[in-house]
């Protein structure tokens, strides 16, 4: 069985530990290669190269990293079926999805802020001060050393990309922890760094769980800035042990989304729209929209609309070009959301459709990853797969109270309810009495209201009649308990550097 390694310094290495762990492809449920088991020791060779590689890096010219980035957005380019099939074999989600998304997105990353670094400015002040005084105060921004990037297992190289690009186009070296549910595109990842001549030691990656790699990159004290996505309670965690450290913290973290609906939007854009934002990769996107407020005027009709559209998704194959709904990603999480499928029947809630597990009788034949050579064009090979794995039924819920479990934790999969409202008051508070405020989304033609609205939604992102339309240039995350600071845009660029005030009498 294939072994991942880590990459540290440059090179592909295994473990201190010598030890590995299954990696399970959610849509069989059964092992398909090895993941390292590592551990502080690896995480601090990783550190020292990184420290090792920071002052050549930072010193290196923002064009000459544009350059060395922008092989890389080249080769994940040329790369982008296997990178496409490994992601879906790693995730569970369909193929379609990460070749139209993912891995699109993940080049988009390094190109945006391979770019953007050469434009990050740096301010200027005239000064004058008492008794004629004369000065110039300037800014600098310098990269604050090595930093740590910690991403999540739903959007596996979208989101690791998305932290390393600005950290490393800033001048920064990195100290990276893909998740280890799925760890393979980044182990890719690591061959196209070599092959782009990214100098040994800019990124580092260490394979591994959280209490043993995750916890080392956070405590580590020559880690000087932590960038996370995952879920809250653990960025309560990273946040208890980085804030006596004084770490520089950007935590995006969980959300339970509201979907807020008027009679006067466009319906048949709406709908089809919704349907999409609350099951798109099965539901395990932090940006889905899983509690739905729809106006009393059009509930019923949309009950029925949605309920109909959601019913006649195909839950199948990741490898079938007609599966809507993929596989959950692991049997820990698959358990997790059906415990959350009980948990609102107990709460009088009413199963429109799904609650139960999919049944997913056969496979297609397909083209899917093996990872067994250096060459990751070649890394295919055509099979016919069973599927036991990890399958849900999207499922609609009615009937619940807007304040129970279910309608205010994060459940993070193809679970949404649906509940009427009658007045705009009405609805803005039942959207803001969650623990979370990452996103929203809001339908409605009617102007004034949407931004009346927009401004009293407690959310980092609202999206007035669409979802998901990302501008990388604009900052990105949360309010509340789902999280601190922004990526996205020079915000993100500005994270990874430290700012220095220069003040010269004239």
């Amino acid at each position: 069985m294939h072994k991942i390694e880590n990459y540290i310094g440059g090179e592909m290495v295994t473990p201190a530990s010598g030890e590995y762990f299954d990696n399970i492809e959610p849509a069989t449920g059964e092992a398909y290669s090895l993941i390292p088991d590592s551990d502080g020791r690896d995480v601090n060779l990783a550190t020292d190269a990184a420290k090792l590689a920071f002052p050549a890096w930072s010193a290196t010219p923002p064009e000459e990293r544009f350059a060395i980035l922008m092989r890389l957005v080249s080769l994940i380019e040329r790369d982008l079926e296997p990178l496409a099939l490994a992601e879906s074999k790693d995730n569970g989600k369909p193929v379609s999805l990460a070749r139209s998304v993912d891995i699109p997105r993940a080049a988009a990353n390094f190109r945006f802020y391979a770019t953007a670094a050469m434009h990050l400015a740096n301010e200027s002040h005239e000064t004058f001060g008492i008794g004629g005084v004369h000065a110039i105060n300037y800014t600098l921004r310098q990269p604050v050393g090595v930093a740590g990037c910690i991403s999540p297992w739903n959007l596996p190289l979208y989101l690791f990309t998305w932290k390393i690009a600005p950290a490393i186009a800033a001048g920064c070296t990195v100290v990276a922890k893909p998740s280890e549910v799925t760890p393979m595109t980044a182990h890719l990842l690591s061959k196209l760094c070599i092959e782009a001549g990214l100098p040994p030691g800019v990124l580092n990656i260490v394979h591994g769980t959280g209490p043993k790699v995750g916890s080392a990159i956070v405590a580590h004290k020559d880690i000087k800035a932590i960038s996370f996505t995952g879920g809250t309670a653990t960025g309560e965690e990273i946040a208890r042990v980085a804030a006596p450290m004084f770490k520089k913290l950007s935590l995006e973290l969980g959300g339970k989304n509201p979907n807020i609906i008027f009679a006067d939007c466009n319906y048949d854009e709406m709908l089809a729209t919704t349907v999409r934002s609350s099951f798109s990769n099965q539901g395990e996107i932090c940006l889905c929209g899983s509690r739905i407020f729809v106006e009393r005027p059009h509930y019923d009709q949309f009950k029925r609309d949605f309920v109909e559209r959601v019913s006649s998704l195909k839950v199948g194959d990741p490898n079938d070009p007609a599966t809507d709904v993929g596989a959950i990603v692991s049997k820990q999480h698959f358990e997790k959301i059906l415990s959350y499928v009980d948990l609102a029947k107990t709460e009088g809630g009413r199963i429109l459709t799904g609650g139960s597990i999919a049944s997913v009788s056969s496979s297609v034949p397909s083209v899917v990853p093996t990872a067994t050579t250096e060459n990751t064009d070649a890394d295919t090979e055509i099979i016919v797969r069973k599927l036991n794995g990890y399958f849900i039924e999207p499922t609609v819920i009615e009937g619940l109270a807007h304040d129970c479990r279910t309608n205010q934790e994060e459940i993070f999969g193809p679970v949404v309810t649906i509940m009427p409202f009658d007045t705009e008051e009405e609805v803005i508070a039942h959207a803001n009495s969650v623990r979370y405020g990452l996103a929203a989304t809001l339908w409605t033609e009617n102007l004034s209201r949407a931004h009346r609205i927009s401004s009293k939604l407690e959310s980092g992102i609202v999206w007035v009649n669409c979802w998901m339309l990302r501008d990388l240039r604009t900052p990105f995350g949360g309010v509340k308990d789902s999280g601190i600071g922004r990526e996205g845009g020079f915000e993100a660029l500005k994270f990874f550097t430290e700012e220095k005030n220069v003040c010269v009498r004239m």
